[in-house]
């Protein structure tokens, strides 16, 4: 092939595929930076946070979310059951996603069925925290691979950890603290079990839901929750050392 004859070369090819190539690599690693920061550093918000506070100030409501951070430790052991009991109770044993799951989702959803998402809290964790809340498959793209980083670079306690300080419990309200604080006048740490069963039952729709007028359904879902709080039992919270 000559030069100039509008032709590409062997040599221009390869050299236009390491560029590509470099530019793949960068973009798969750009995510994994943020994933390591928020390993040891606290997100001081959320990516559905920040999305939140604008529309509220857009609405002429107030410019900012209820929010405060406050450690696994300071969080009662009956609200880290119950969020597992009620969203992921394969949390400890999976690698990010419970393929038995989906599986049955799809399923039902062939048959016409409404079901709800077969989401884990590693991936409700990816999306709430980094992502926006879309149904598009490149948002479910970067959902899948944020979900593997995170399984990869954060133990289970971390995980657990991050996804009670970022979920949305009411329109303006994120993180069991803050929910504590509102709807029970006592820090998270104080929480019951029934309290902290209702917290989890809002969880799938926390505008829908409300924790200060349970409906009959929310509080049979509060019961279901209670239920299966006792059939796992508080020694399932220790397979989260790890």
């Amino acid at each position: 092939m000559q030069r100039g004859s509008g032709r590409i070369t062997v040599r221009g090819l390869r050299r236009w595929l390491r560029r590509a190539l470099v530019l793949l690599l960068v973009l798969a690693a750009l995510p994994l930076l943020p994933v390591l920061w928020h390993r040891q550093v606290d997100p001081d918000g959320s990516a559905f946070m920040w999305r939140t506070a604008r529309e509220l100030r857009a609405a002429g409501g107030p410019s900012r979310v209820a929010h405060a951070w406050v450690d696994l430790e300071r969080i009662n052991p009956a609200l880290r059951l119950a969020v597992i009991a009620a969203e992921d109770q394969k949390f400890s044993a999976h690698a990010g996603f419970d393929l038995a799951a989906i599986e049955k989702a799809y399923a039902r959803n062939q048959r016409g069925k409404k079901v709800r998402g077969a989401s884990t809290i590693t991936q409700q964790v990816a999306k709430n925290l980094y992502l926006w809340p879309s149904r598009s498959w490149l948002r479910k793209g970067l959902e899948a691979y944020l979900t593997l980083l995170i399984e990869a670079c954060w133990p289970k306690r971390r995980v657990l950890e991050v996804y009670l300080n970022v979920a949305q419990f009411d329109a303006d309200l994120f993180g069991a603290e803050a929910a504590a604080q509102r709807f029970f006048g006592k820090p998270a740490a104080r929480l019951t079990p029934a309290e902290a069963a209702l917290l989890a039952a809002v969880l799938p729709n926390p505008v829908r839901y409300r924790v200060e007028a349970p409906s009959r359904f929310l509080a049979r879902r509060q019961r279901h929750i209670l239920d299966q709080m006792r059939a796992l039992g508080t020694a399932h919270l220790g397979e989260l050392a790890r």
